[in-house]
């Protein structure tokens, strides 16, 4: 399972700001996407992460459809 930032409808994002507001912290939304992670062999794994450390980012290789 992977879990991007959720897009939320006017009236989710209000509750969530409400409930924001009630216990004084930011809270995230995410939302679930199916998906298999790819077994890299070492040497991809390795370029996965220098691009990660590059970029910033986390990365994840998916197996396809």
């Amino acid at each position: 399972m992977l879990y991007p930032l959720a897009t939320l409808e006017a009236e989710k994002l209000h509750a969530i700001q409400d409930l924001e507001k009630d216990i004084g912290s930011p809270v995230v939304a995410l939302a679930e996407v199916e998906a298999d992670t790819a077994a890299l062999p070492e040497d991809q794994l390795k370029k996965l992460q220098e691009l990660e450390q590059e970029l910033g980012v986390v990365l994840v290789a998916v197996r396809p459809n």
